[in-house]
């Protein structure tokens, strides 16, 4: 076992021990010897790099619950150093993090600095021109999780169309992608493009935000007539082989890393009856029906405000699998939704939403392919030529060393 493997590892049972509230991941030793100057550093604890852009400007922020530095939410930390913030831009669950799961989110003020919050998860997801009047700049900040169907990475997308479209400049502050060690899943088909998959990448594209955000902007994905003014802000002492455990949960419903590792292979089951464990104490860590024979494990998904609203199978026994304790989680895996697929007598009773799971998959051929009776195996090595193409193409998009 190396040293730094160790190290993550110690500091990973340090986090799930006693709780984290800074900003920073757990140390990474880069030459196998741990040092307080290697500890990765997201790009908003780096001020310095980001403050001088802000000064004397109008200021608009899209961010949430998870932009800070250390415990100090950064339109907190902006307003002390003298920086105007115009206006909050807020995205799926709020600013403050605190809806749940498709829960729209309505225009307001933040009672803490009552600056103007103006939802993206409600009736608009992209910022307006009337939005965008009097700023000078833009600022995103926000977690993410690496997955194409989370949907801060639409946010993104149309954030840097609205801004190459009103001519006002876009700098992001980027953060760790704690599923950014590999690159699996169909790519995206242009006409399954949703809010939970606009951008053409794999479920799991191997990307920070920051990365996206240069692909996007550099590959012309957006709309806009021209490229946006984009400037990334880098984080410091991160490689994408690193394994990064989240300070701050970016979601209610995934609350630790256990949920963050399976979120890519679970979230096909939100087009099913199967719950995985919305409306419980271990969402995303836990697949269940209503049919005995789908496991030993049960559970019963109750309504649980701002987390779970009317969860699947509110109030009914759930049988299933727990997977808390699995470790290591595996990469992106269609083995679960296999599995509990060839359970149900019919797939009418499984597939309760088959146009969700398709822009879910960002494709109808795995439904197709799993009709027909195909193996995992085979299914991923259909894959493989445009997951070829895409890894050539986010080359030359990457700001840190890849897991390669």
């Amino acid at each position: 076992m190396s040293l730094k493997f160790l190290f993550i590892l110690l500091t990973a049972l340090m986090v799930r021990s006693h709780g984290c509230h800074a900003d920073q991941g757990p140390r990474v030793a880069t030459n196998n010897m741990p040092g307080q100057d290697e500890i990765i550093l997201p790009a908003a604890s780096q001020p310095e790099e980001y403050l001088p852009l802000l000064k004397g400007r109008k200021v608009g922020l899209v961010v949430n619950h998870t932009a800070r530095i250390g415990d100090v939410l950064l339109p907190d930390f902006l307003l002390r150093n003298g920086i105007k913030v115009e206006r909050i831009f807020a995205p799926e669950h709020g600013f403050r993090g605190e809806a749940s799961a498709g829960e729209k989110i309505a225009d307001g003020k933040d009672p803490e600095t009552g600056i103007q919050v103006i939802s993206l998860y409600g009736n608009v997801h992209k910022p307006t021109p009337e939005h965008l009047n009097g700023i000078d700049v833009m600022v995103f900040d926000i977690q993410d999780v690496g997955c194409r169907f989370y949907t801060f990475l639409s946010t993104l997308h149309l954030c840097i169309e609205a801004c190459a479209e009103n001519d006002i400049p876009l700098i992001v502050l980027d953060r760790p992608n704690p599923n950014g060690d590999y690159v699996a899943g169909p790519v995206l088909k242009p006409q399954f493009s949703s809010f939970v998959g606009i951008v053409p990448v794999p479920v799991v594209h191997g990307c920070t935000l920051g990365e996206m955000a240069l692909m996007i902007n550099g590959e012309r994905w957006h709309k806009a007539p021209k490229k946006a003014d984009l400037t990334v802000i880098r984080v410091k002492n991160y490689a994408h082989s690193d394994q990064y455990i989240l300070p701050v949960a970016p979601s209610p419903n995934l609350p630790n890393h256990q949920a963050v590792r399976l979120y890519p292979s679970l979230c096909f089951f939100e087009a099913t009856s199967v719950s995985i464990g919305r409306g419980t104490q271990f969402p995303f860590q836990v697949i269940g029906g209503l049919l005995p024979g789908l496991g030993d494990f049960r559970f019963t998904p109750v309504n649980i405000p701002g987390v779970a609203v009317n969860p699947i199978n509110m109030n009914k026994e759930c049988f299933g699998v727990d997977l808390r304790d699995i470790d290591p989680v595996p990469p992106f895996t269609l083995s679960y939704f296999l599995d509990f697929y060839k359970k149900y007598p019919s797939e009418k009773q499984f597939l309760t939403n088959e146009r969700w799971l398709n822009l879910l998959a960002g494709t109808d051929a795995l439904i197709r392919d799993i009709r027909a009776g195909k193996s995992e195996t085979e299914m991923v090595d259909s894959w493989i030529p445009e997951l070829e193409e895409y890894k050539q193409l986010r080359r030359r998009y990457l700001l840190y060393p890849d897991f390669e």
